[in-house]
């Protein structure tokens, strides 16, 4: 009688902290920044942005940034092995009207990006990953009605429905979308965030800013 083991080899951590926020602060982040939110999107006409927004020229961002602190440095140690100081590098709001869309990317000089929900999400429009194109899969697939999608076969993975003040935490290389929105408007503070310092045997890269 033959037993087989599987193992998952080198995961990529992807967090969701349900109310990370109290709704007082997500209330007033709707009310002061909603309105800022004049950048078009290139992609899509029907989503906008905030300027770069940074935690020190807000008391309602301190708050924010203070908040998240523990569950940066948490899965920080997911990343590193060691629970280093963290600290949000930028953070900006982005609304996403009906019918509006973002785009695959991820984000540059950073190493943990995340996503606070401020508003109720639409099914349709729920933060999806997927994996980098032109990877290290084999170049034929099987991909047809009857097979059974998992976590070693899938390209793409949708995140849990989000109530306001969830935050979903993630790697910055990992490649996220947002699909046609078929709700209402919804509302939404992405961040970046870096470490004090990274030291590699005794080699120590400090980050400042």
């Amino acid at each position: 009688m033959s037993n087989t083991d599987t193992f998952d080899l080198f995961p990529i951590p992807v967090s969701r902290i349900r109310g990370a926020l109290p709704l007082s602060v997500v209330a007033g982040l709707v009310m002061h920044f909603s309105q800022e939110a004049v950048q078009s999107n290139s992609s899509s006409q029907n989503l906008s942005h905030t300027r770069m927004l940074k935690p020190g020229e807000n008391p309602l961002l301190g708050e924010v940034a203070t908040l998240l602190k523990p569950h940066l440095a948490a899965f920080g140690a997911l990343l590193f092995g060691e629970r280093l100081g963290w600290a949000v590098k930028e953070m900006w709001v982005n609304l996403l009207d009906t019918g509006g869309r973002q785009a695959m990317h991820n984000h540059a000089n950073s190493f943990i990006s995340g996503v606070l929900y401020l508003t109720p999400t639409h099914p349709s429009s729920q933060t999806v990953f997927m994996k980098s194109p032109g990877g290290h899969d084999f170049a034929f697939k099987n991909d047809h009605a009857g097979v059974q999608m998992g976590p070693y076969n899938a390209d793409k993975w949708v995140s849990p429905a989000p109530e306001p003040g969830d935050l979903i935490l993630f790697p910055s290389y990992l490649m996220h979308a947002v699909p046609p929105n078929e709700g209402p408007r919804r509302i939404t503070m992405a961040l970046n965030a870096i470490p004090t310092r990274l030291d590699s045997w005794g080699y120590t890269v400090g980050f400042s800013g």
